[in-house]
């Protein structure tokens, strides 16, 4: 029989046993936590690269984070992974932010607001900007939390034909595709385009069988590596009116569950894609003009005066439409100077 001093060592020793069994415990619980990395970015878009840049960064880092990939839509569409975020099912997320959950989100495609990939550092990367300010209060409202946002260029439209009067305002005759953004529609009407709105992933397929004549939906380098390549569309209009902006989002749910060392490592792994995905669209945008054209696309530019009156024209005009969904204070906020 133990006398007390005896009972109380071996209670000691027992104790510490415990609590070095929980800390290991602890450990492994923290080892084998598996994020879920979903995006819509095709499998071999330099997007996708970055999203196996950010999972080999967060794993290198060895806080205890593995990180598993889901790109090109395999997990759904842009929206469907907005949804699956909210709820926790999915941790982390490269897409556009639709509007379908918050209407006031359609400020994300409002025409015109910047004219060049400096404005697009400046407006939309900079986490301090209004622009940021007011992404982040409405995810915020979702249960989301941005990470970064990823400007790639401006969307131009990818078509099957030469659109009639494509320099100017007046009938294009020709019916192209938009995404679910009333503004967005709004504008090519206004243009002179008809407008059906279609999901991101019908696109090709509508294009290649003339169920539309062109869509807007993408930048230079994703007109080449998603159509161009398989010898879809022959032209290019280049009007510069929207930004193709996904952004790096994260569930709020997920969020709570990290330490303070792995909500940094995380962070940095994201800002670090968000800057080398920017840098990389800056200097490729031209080149990837050159390849459009080098594959037999035909690239239709407006010159600076007639980009600077469809501009007018649409600030004019457009934006005065989306108060009713966005706010009278967000678009204020916006054009502050």
């Amino acid at each position: 029989m133990l006398n007390s001093r005896k009972f109380g060592k071996t209670l000691g020793r027992i104790g510490l046993a415990g609590v070095m069994a929980l800390s290991v415990a602890t450990f492994a619980s923290a080892a084998d936590m598996r994020l879920k990395f979903a995006g819509t970015f095709p499998v071999d878009h330099p997007g996708t690269k970055m999203m196996e840049q950010i999972k080999a960064d967060i794993e290198a880092a060895d806080v205890g984070l593995k990180m598993s990939l889901f790109p090109a839509n395999q997990l759904g569409s842009g929206e469907a992974l907005m949804e699956d975020t909210i709820r926790g099912n999915i941790d982390f997320t490269a897409a556009f932010v639709y509007s379908h959950k918050d209407p006031r989100l359609e400020f994300l495609s409002m025409p015109f607001l910047v004219n060049n990939f400096d404005e697009m550092d400046s407006v939309m990367r900079n986490m301090d900007s209004a622009f940021n300010q007011i992404l982040q209060e409405r995810l915020n409202g979702l249960g989301l939390r941005l990470l970064a946002n990823n400007p790639e260029g401006f969307t131009g439209i990818v078509a099957n034909k030469k659109p009639d009067n494509w320099a100017e305002r007046g009938p294009k005759n020709m019916n192209i595709r938009v995404w679910s953004s009333p503004v967005v529609k709004n504008m090519v009407e206004g243009l002179g385009f008809q407008a059906t709105t279609m999901a991101w992933g019908d696109i090709f397929p509508a294009l290649q069988s003339g169920i539309v004549d062109g869509a807007i939906c993408c930048t230079k380098s994703a007109t080449y590596s998603i159509f161009a390549q398989s010898d879809v569309g022959k032209y290019y209009v280049q009007y510069n009116s929207v930004s193709e902006l996904t952004s790096y989002y994260a569930s709020e749910k997920t969020w709570a569950k990290l330490d303070e060392a792995q909500k940094d490592v995380v962070q940095a792994a994201f800002t670090k894609a968000s800057d080398d995905f920017f840098a990389f669209n800056r200097a490729n945008d031209a080149e990837f003009g050159k390849k459009l054209e080098e594959k037999g696309y035909e690239i239709l530019a407006l010159n600076a005066d007639q980009q600077a009156a469809m501009a007018a024209w649409v600030r004019e005009n457009i934006w005065p439409t989306m108060v009713d969904t966005i706010g009278q204070d967000t678009l204020d906020r916006l054009t502050a100077n």
